[in-house]
């Protein structure tokens, strides 16, 4: 691509810029995802794009079960089951 050629524009308002559906698109920028930026000795702007990680209990439905469990004395300082 020259460094001439537009694939998308767009206005800053106040100290921010939307980034171009397209943009977006093509990237793969979802809600939460990071952008980090590089200003390097050129004049040049990289930005990077760091997609955010879904957290250790993002699908965890809660327990719906009957019996009680002690935490304490049933799992490690890691959650792991202790045998």
């Amino acid at each position: 691509m020259s460094s001439d050629e537009v694939d998308a524009e767009s206005k800053v308002s106040g100290n921010q810029a939307n980034i171009p559906a397209r943009v977006r698109r093509a990237l793969g920028i979802d809600d939460g995802d990071q952008l980090r930026w590089r200003l390097e000795d050129d004049g040049t702007v990289r930005v990077r794009v760091v997609q955010q990680r879904t957290g250790t209990f993002a699908d965890f439905d809660g327990y719906a079960g009957e019996e009680s469990t002690d935490v304490t004395s049933e799992h490690d300082a890691w959650g792991i089951d202790i045998e």
